[in-house]
């Protein structure tokens, strides 16, 4: 079976991820779990091989050939684009793709607090973005891309790898740079940025201490930098940005992280009760004593006004309006036990 086809049967079947992989039927993730399609037939390497030659070009082959591995973006007209990972497990290949719509969400159907709406339109500072692999950040970044790009005249590069969600300008002007064919890498790509007058910076993977280097020192010259980490946690991205520093720079490196942060929000993906994911949002809004916290290296507070909001708080409003189950809040809970108890209050303030 054509490989577009496969792709055509993952979309119409409502799944985010699909996986070829020998010996087996194609595999996609459908509201977050893996489902073996037995009515397909099993694909052999050869299969593969032949989809891999399908959807790469001679220069993503070669570098295929070269690392062992790669990353880049198919579109097929008409359906959908998809991030690509190619990989070699056990001698042969193995291929995942995660679809990326052509139409991009809007914050409003993603459900952004309001406090995310007034963030993503600040004019400069540091805002990390972060949650676990497949949390669904591309897509809030997308949503927050097009949210300025909408409403401010702003110059906007993106950084990326590889490029997802297509933007066009708007009321912004907007370049978007793909890692391998547009720079070298993400930090060199943001040292090089300054020259390009940017008023806003996405950075689509911070995993590296170049790029938090330079994200940071771009911050300093008055630029927004919303840059996107791999983490668990608020606490385990801050953590995780602060790594970047050598030992001997931490002290250096926590003074600048505290005068640049303006927020870290983390998010999860919860499974609603008439089907499909949600986001749930985690909001850090650095103010003055978390300032304080991150240079003294202290546990990192939580405000649950109108600013911030811990995901427990997040999940039990859910619940509160019939989005999601309790089970499903204590599943992406960071502390069931805290999370129990706001469940139980808002019954109680309900019943009042």
């Amino acid at each position: 079976m054509e490989v577009n086809e496969l792709l055509k049967i993952m979309v119409d079947n409502k799944a985010s991820d699909m996986h070829l992989r020998v010996p087996s039927s194609p595999v996609f993730r459908i509201d977050g779990a893996l489902v073996t399609q037995d009515d397909l037939p099993q694909m052999d390497s050869k299969d593969i091989e032949m989809a891999f030659e399908r959807i790469a070009n001679p220069t993503q082959r070669s570098v295929f050939l070269k690392d062992k591995e790669l990353d880049f973006a198919y579109s097929v007209t008409g359906l959908a684009r998809f991030r690509v990972n190619v990989l070699r497990q056990r001698g042969t290949i193995s291929i995942a793709f995660r679809i990326v719509p052509f139409d991009i969400p809007s914050i409003d159907q993603l459900a952004f607090p309001q406090s995310l709406e007034d963030l993503i339109l600040k004019r400069k500072g540091f805002i990390i973005l972060t949650g676990p692999a497949g949390s669904g950040k591309s897509t809030t970044m997308a949503a927050m891309i097009d949210h300025i790009n909408q409403n401010e005249r702003r110059n906007i590069i993106t950084i990326e790898n590889p490029i997802e969600y297509l933007h066009s300008n708007k009321m912004s002007i907007i370049a978007q740079r793909d890692i391998g064919d547009d720079a070298e890498s993400f930090g060199i790509a943001l040292q090089k940025a300054e020259r390009h007058d940017p008023d806003i910076i996405f950075v689509g993977d911070m995993r590296d201490s170049d790029t938090v280097f330079n994200a940071i020192r771009l911050v300093e010259t008055g630029c927004l930098v919303i840059g996107v980490l791999n983490a668990d946690d608020v606490s385990q991205a801050i953590n995780k940005i602060l790594e970047a520093f050598p030992d001997d720079k931490q002290k250096q490196g926590r003074a600048q992280l505290s005068r640049t942060l303006e927020a870290v929000i983390s998010q999860k993906l919860a499974i609603r009760i008439i089907g499909g994911r949600v986001a749930v949002f985690e909001i850090l809004m650095v103010d003055n004593e978390v300032r304080e916290m991150i240079q003294a290296s202290n546990d990192l507070p939580f405000s649950n006004n109108g600013q911030g909001q811990s995901m427990d708080y997040a999940l039990a409003n859910l619940v509160k309006n019939g989005v999601i189950s309790s089970d499903e809040a204590l599943n992406k809970s960071h502390s069931v036990e805290l999370l129990r108890n706001i469940l139980k209050n808002k019954k109680q303030k309900t019943k009042v």
